[in-house]
């Protein structure tokens, strides 16, 4: 119970830490190894039927940073940071269901005869659907996985600032984006310079609904 007391305490440390942080030490550098690390237990998170449709576009290159400033409305904090991870969701990445549940069925999460039947019929669902319908679900599960890059960053005492103020088109042109990845936002990675501006919250009583009281 202690445990699990303790590691509930620091999430809440991490979660109630957690600000937007727009100013960066640009001397700060953050190895590869930690921002795979960080991108892995990111990667953790639920998406639709479990087809990871998420892709990162990592900028961990100061001269790749500075090509992306205009795109990103020179903020800052795109060359400050020690890097910038674009969030992509694949509208297409239920096509890899197959191999993901092959390796379902090698680490023994799977039966093969399930597995078989399930990347079947998940194939046939997702590959009937609109384009505009694929593309909502992988947004959405982009948004998962983003929320989890930020929470994992600051557990390794980094901050991020979620970014939609860049030009998506122009994105994808200058860095070679196929259409099926759609860009889902920039997040900044790295050393605070100067703290993140706390925000007001709405009480949790104006947001929640309980038993389907009280919606308007």
């Amino acid at each position: 119970m202690s445990e699990t007391i303790a590691s509930a305490t620091e999430y809440a440390s991490v979660v109630r830490d957690r600000h937007s942080v727009r100013q960066y030490d640009p001397n700060w550098t953050i190895s590869e190894s930690e921002l795979k690390e960080i991108l892995a237990e990111a990667s953790l998170a639920p998406s639709s039927s479990n087809t990871q449709s998420w892709r990162f576009l990592v900028f961990h290159d100061k001269e790749l940073q500075q090509k992306l400033l205009p795109i990103a409305f020179n903020q800052q904090q795109i060359v400050d940071s020690s890097a910038v991870i674009a969030v992509l969701a694949d509208r297409e990445g239920f096509k890899r269901l197959g191999q993901i549940n092959d390796i379902a069925v090698e680490k023994g999460i799977m039966p093969r005869e399930f597995a078989d039947q399930y990347t079947e019929r998940s194939l046939t669902m997702y590959g009937n659907l609109s384009a505009d319908k694929q593309t909502h679900i992988a947004l959405v599960d982009g948004g998962l996985v983003s929320m989890q890059i930020m929470l994992s960053a600051k557990a390794r005492g980094y901050d991020t600032v979620p970014m939609g103020g860049y030009d998506a088109a122009k994105l994808a042109e200058e860095f070679g984006i196929p259409e099926t990845l759609v860009p889902v936002m920039l997040i900044a990675v790295g050393k605070a310079a100067a703290p993140g501006r706390a925000t007001a919250r709405l009480p949790l009583e104006e947001i929640t609904f309980w038993n389907g009281q009280g919606l308007k």
